[in-house]
């Protein structure tokens, strides 16, 4: 819902992710969680909590609209990620839920540290609100307000961590350590699929990578199979069993069980130095091998044998053994033992599904096409947003141009008009980025279309250095073209640093072609096909990707993108 009447439940990858993920795993919880909302939901202030009955409508709205258009059945609503939380918002979220009959969605708040557990503990509407208390990066450590609540207790962001053997090690350690340190039943990994360029913020922080949609290449990565550990022997709904999960040389364990005999234990022995998550700072500990010894007890006195899969992270010799399966081990009379060495991972249980595919070889990377053309041209795109471009601030989509009858019925068009009420610091410009961020020399060429009449604009880039939650301070090359006829040349996504300027005869709602030529520390511009501008200099960055965007949060249309680059 970019704009208040605006009801497209067709929108992104999202659907398309949860469906496959249903087809997968039927058990699996579907969460979702505003970073971020329209700017209409403030009715000009940037604050979603002012209207909250307009606010839960928009949430609702999405929540509705992912059953009815996708049979998707959302189990988690969340409140805004990591900005402040309102209490009487929670609590008009709650009762519209409820008045529609989604008494079984629960609330997730508040998703930043533990501070709502302050309140709940003294408002008993705001804690009868809310189900689940979720923490960001807790440190595997709960406060004792979230315990007197008697609420459900989760890391609900945690891991964003480079997807190495030590970010293999971190997920190790806090998918236990939050349970046995913190109390929390559920960890989620921020992020799934590192499926973004790399060099943008937080590159490779999922839990596997697949960022070459043009060659098809991805790489299962080792905080996969740590996470197999846990998903492959358990699912939603089992539980954990209330022990003492410290092992005596260090490492934890933890045992869950799915109420009908199955028991699961997994064990980890991560060091501090392999195990360093991004975020919080991780206090000294030691690990050292050891002979641990498990007792099962009541019902599970009678197990006789436990499988075993088994994941030992190689710091030192460099080649790490990931699940893997073991012979079972025997339990004799409730009790079996197990020789522990650091940074190792065991599964022990009674589950005999697991398994590790045996997946064919990815197709090899190969770099980002150095002659790459897109006109657009598709009539029912299975996705709104076009391949490979990287929106980072605005939104740009596929748009059939009714009332254009010659060559520009299909084109890429910028649809946010007002600024969004964000979660980081947007820039007040859109842009989208694609490439490679290594290009030096590039010519960039578009169609462009500006809608916005008197002080519309939009521009072609080159060797544009940053995105995400740094895109304010982006630099690279930007040939601006303005509504009123003028153009500009800057270093700056903010259109600051001017490095040339002057009259272009463009005009609002007229389709013209920008080409950016960047060679060495030369740049040339064309419009049209004429040369506007040549000779200036440019030094910095020296490299980075291309990119189109807007001067505002404006309608604005893109052709015919071409980039030729070295």
């Amino acid at each position: 819902m970019h704009y208040e009447n605006d009801e497209n439940y067709f929108r992104g990858y999202e659907w398309w992710l949860m469906k496959e993920a249903k087809k997968r795993n039927p058990q699996i919880k579907l969460i979702g969680l505003p970073w971020t909302f329209p700017g209409w939901i403030g009715k000009g202030e940037n604050w979603p909590y002012d209207y909250p009955d307009v606010t839960a409508y928009y949430v609702i709205s999405w929540i509705l609209g992912a059953k009815q258009y996708h049979g998707l059945d959302i189990d988690y609503i969340g409140i805004w990620n990591e900005r402040a939380f309102s209490s009487k918002y929670i609590k008009v979220l709650r009762q519209s839920l409820d008045r529609l009959g989604l008494k079984n969605i629960g609330i997730i708040a508040a998703d930043g540290d533990w501070n709502i557990s302050k309140e709940m503990i003294v408002d008993p509407y705001l804690n009868d609100a809310v189900e689940v208390v979720g923490a960001h990066y807790p440190g595997t450590k709960t406060v004792p307000n979230a315990l007197l609540t008697k609420k459900k207790l989760w890391s609900s962001e945690d891991y964003s961590t480079f997807n190495d053997e030590v970010g293999a090690g971190c997920w190790a350690r806090i998918l236990n350590q939050n349970y046995v340190n913190g109390n929390m039943t559920s960890t989620i990994a921020w992020n799934l699929v590192a499926s973004y360029y790399e060099e943008l913020p937080f590159g490779r922080c999922g839990l596997m990578t697949a960022q070459e949609p043009w060659s098809g290449h991805y790489k299962v990565e080792a905080p996969i199979w740590i996470t197999a550990h846990t998903t492959q022997f358990t699912q939603p709904g089992w539980s954990y069993l209330q022990v003492d999960g410290h092992l005596e040389g260090g490492g934890s364990f933890v045992a869950l069980t799915d109420g009908l005999g199955n028991l699961t234990i997994i064990i980890e022995t991560m060091t501090h130095n392999h195990s360093q998550c991004i975020r919080p700072p991780l206090p000294q500990f030691s690990v050292t091998p050891q002979r641990a010894t498990f007792y099962l007890k009541g019902s599970f006195y009678m197990v006789e044998t436990l499988q075993v899969w088994h994941s030992r992270l190689g710091f030192e010799s460099g080649n790490s053994s990931l699940f893997e399966q073991l012979h079972p081990v025997k339990v004799w009379k409730g009790r079996l033992s197990l020789d522990l060495n650091v940074d190792e991972v065991y599964t022990l249980t009674t589950l005999k599904t697991g398994r590790k595919c045996g997946c064919p070889e990815p197709p090899p990377p190969q770099p980002f096409p150095s002659n790459y053309k897109d006109d657009f041209n598709i009539r029912n795109p299975p996705f709104s947003e076009a391949p490979n471009f990287a929106d980072q601030t605005g939104v740009f989509e596929y748009f059939i141009n009714a009332s254009d009858p010659g060559d520009h019925v299909f084109t890429l068009r910028q649809v946010m008009v007002q600024r969004p009420i964000t979660w980081a610091s947007d820039a007040d410009q859109t842009i989208s980025v694609i490439g490679n961020f290594q290009w030096v020399n590039m010519t960039v060429t578009c169609d462009i279309y500006i809608e916005k009449q008197r002080d519309g604009g939009v521009f072609v880039a080159g060797r544009v250095d940053n995105g995400g939650i740094y895109v304010q301070r982006t630099n690279g090359v930007f040939f601006w073209v303005f509504a009123d006829g003028t153009y500009r040349v800057t270093s700056d996504l903010a259109g600051e640093e001017i490095l040339m300027k002057g009259l272009s005869g463009v005009r609002d709602n007229a389709w013209h072609t920008l080409t950016l030529n960047i060679q060495g520390t030369s740049a040339s511009g064309l419009l049209n096909g004429y040369p506007l501008w040549e000779n200036v200099t440019v030094s910095t960055p020296s490299n980075g990707w291309a990119a189109i965007g807007t001067r505002s949060f404006e309608f604005a249309q893109f052709d015919n993108f071409h980039v030729e680059a070295s």
